[in-house]
């Protein structure tokens, strides 16, 4: 068996589902976790990784084919951390602070007998900070099998609730896919 490490962002757009008993033929990128994969994962979790899987920068001649024996998704615990936006960071330099319990000015453009399609940002930049050696496994039927209710972050914070301050979360980060591949 092989275990091969899909990421959500890489697939988040393109890849074509799976489900546990399909064929599968997944470029392999390289053989042994990152750095970066090593820390999301664990020490003990990321020894259990044969291979990375890649499908967006290049085509790569190493291959992993087989039947998908088993896929678990993997969810890690991340910190959302809320500050205060203001002119220079992560609004515009020209910006004007608005003036306390006002919101930013909205932009958009109106659309006439009175319909406005805009956009306004929060008081507050929302950073995702994760927390290194916090993933955890659960069985799934496979991968990309849904994607318009697929995972996604999961907040600790309540509707309407964006004051500033840090709250821990799980964000989805990618599968596990146990490949067995021919002798």
């Amino acid at each position: 068996m092989t275990r091969v490490w899909l990421t959500e962002w890489e697939w988040a757009c393109c890849g074509d589902p799976f489900a546990v008993g399909d064929d599968v033929d997944l470029g392999i990128a390289a053989r042994t976790p990152g750095e970066a994969l090593a820390e999301l994962l664990g020490p003990a979790l990321a020894a259990t990784v044969d291979a990375v899987e890649s499908h967006h920068e290049e085509e790569f001649p190493d291959r992993v084919r087989g039947r998908v024996v088993a896929v678990h998704g993997v969810t890690q615990e991340v910190i959302e951390r809320r500050t205060l936006r203001r002119p220079g960071h992560g609004a515009p330099l020209t910006a004007d602070m608005p003036a306390e319990g006002e919101e930013w000015p909205m932009t958009g453009q109106d659309m006439g007998n009175g319909l406005f399609v805009g956009t306004r940002p929060t008081r507050y930049v929302v950073e995702i900070v994760p927390v290194p050696d916090s993933a955890e496994l659960a069985p799934a039927r496979g991968v990309r099998l849904d994607v318009a209710s697929g995972p996604a972050l999961e907040s600790t914070a309540q509707p309407g609730d964006d004051a500033p301050g840090d709250r821990r979360s799980r964000a989805f980060a990618g599968w596990l896919v146990d490949v067995e591949e021919p002798a």
